[in-house]
């Protein structure tokens, strides 16, 4: 057992909403007595995914003595809230579908997801009525609800995109998602952008990304993605390529370069 950073529920701020139990991918926080509760330190991965979540400001992040972060203990944990047992399978489970059950007080839209291969974009356009495909690789995808070592991570070529660039760009998923792992983010509305910080981090040391590409808007604004990015690549302990995409108001590509 060592020191690590660790997710601290304040129960006397807390007054059960659950908001924060979605804001959990391992499912570690639960609402039990009516208050959020830390269900086991090994199920916790102390990267404070919960924290914006709490209307009340009762979840914080604090270094303490824990046991290791322990992905098959989540797994289990996972597994036996789908089947109400709250206890571990005697088997490893199997990785989650999107017709799979979700945890019980979860929500689905935090749940983890990894997608077979999409089909490449094709060449003509696609007949009407019948949509492009999408080259969604995971589910999520907003920054503050993935984890950095989730599978669809490893080794992986990464673009964290400024939330805007998918709407202003036609050619998002045939050109620029295609292959890679997703997540996106505000640097003007999203709060708690250390989280941010650390998760790209992780995401770098732990997950070994390959590659890391920021796709922002040429607005101002969007600058402070572009800083984070930068910031986590100096401050991880392995090297990797990082791209900077600039994309205009309205949709083209109006800058590419290697920082």
């Amino acid at each position: 057992m060592a020191k690590r950073p660790m997710v601290h529920i304040d129960e006397d701020l807390c007054t059960g909403c659950g908001d924060c139990v979605p804001s959990c991918a391992e499912g570690a926080i639960q609402i039990i007595d009516g208050k959020a509760k830390l269900m086991a330190d090994n199920l916790c991965d102390g990267l404070g995914a919960c924290l914006g979540d709490c209307p009340e400001g009762a979840i914080t992040i604090v270094e303490r003595e824990a046991d290791e972060f322990d992905e098959q203990a989540v797994e289990a944990h996972l597994s036996g809230l789908q089947t109400g047992s709250g206890k571990a399978p005697a088997e490893k489970p199997a990785a989650p579908t999107a017709r799979a059950g979700m945890p019980a007080g979860g929500c689905p839209g935090a749940r983890m997801f990894s997608f077979d291969d999409p089909p490449a974009a094709p060449a003509a356009a696609p007949a009407k009525g019948v949509g492009a495909p999408s080259a969604l690789r995971q589910w999520p995808v907003q920054l503050h609800l993935v984890s950095p070592t989730a599978p669809y991570f490893e080794g992986a070529d990464v673009l964290l995109a400024a939330d805007c660039t998918a709407f202003a760009m036609g050619d998002f998923h045939g050109k620029h998602l295609q292959g890679r792992a997703l997540a996106v983010a505000c640097p003007k509305l999203d709060h708690d952008q250390e989280v941010y910080l650390q998760k790209l981090v992780a995401m770098i040391d732990q997950s070994k990304i390959n590659t890391l590409t920021v796709m922002v808007m040429e607005v101002p604004c969007c600058a402070g993605l572009v800083q984070l990015a930068a910031q986590a690549v100096s401050g991880a302990g392995r090297k990797v390529p990082l791209k900077k995409i600039t994309v205009g108001v309205r949709g083209d590509v109006i800058g590419e370069e290697w920082l």
